[in-house]
């Protein structure tokens, strides 16, 4: 049996941490990878990424299955789970690494995002300042954040940030 056609995007909307444990939970979603994109350095540890100073996002490669998981769903998870009205920051993780971004891997994903946020712009007082831009370089983040939830559930950023945010996506979406 061929394997099913998959796609690839990548979001940035916080912490990655939290951007994973939502998505991970997604039938379609086929696989994640947390890492940094939208920047200028190469190959940049985390800790220079929390500096602020690379350009870099702290973001979620996604590779999905479109019949299973189409990118209008994954564009409302996405705006569903942050604030895309709050520039460089998310809730009390502050800074450029957390922006709002989408780095799309090909025209129509482009297209799409794009219709999609003017389309959903009315929900908000405020305008919307998610970034949309074609990925460049993508660099995986170090083993240790990669299910970071999963693994560390009783840790407080994941009781206290990421687990009221999964349980309201969970709620959301029937999950």
């Amino acid at each position: 049996m061929p394997k099913p056609k998959t796609e690839t995007i990548v979001f940035g909307g916080g912490c990655f941490w939290c951007t994973e444990a939502v998505f991970s939970m997604f039938d379609g979603v086929v696989r994640t990878t947390p890492g940094y994109s939208g920047g200028t350095k190469k190959n940049p540890t985390y800790e220079e990424v929390c500096s602020g100073t690379t350009g870099h996002a702290e973001v979620l490669e996604i590779e999905y299955n479109p019949a299973i998981a189409p990118l209008e769903k994954l564009l409302d998870v996405f705006f569903s789970m942050h604030d895309p009205t709050s520039l460089n920051r998310q809730e009390a993780d502050v800074g450029s690494q957390y922006r709002s971004i989408i780095l799309c891997t090909s025209d129509s994903q482009r297209d799409e995002a794009e219709k999609f946020i003017v389309r959903i712009q009315e929900r908000y007082e405020k305008p919307i300042v998610t970034e949309v831009k074609m990925l460049g370089a993508f660099y995986p983040s170090e083993d240790y954040h990669k299910d970071y939830y999963k693994s560390n559930p009783l840790q407080p950023y994941c009781m206290l940030v990421i687990g009221p945010k999964v349980q309201k996506i969970r709620k959301k979406y029937g999950i």
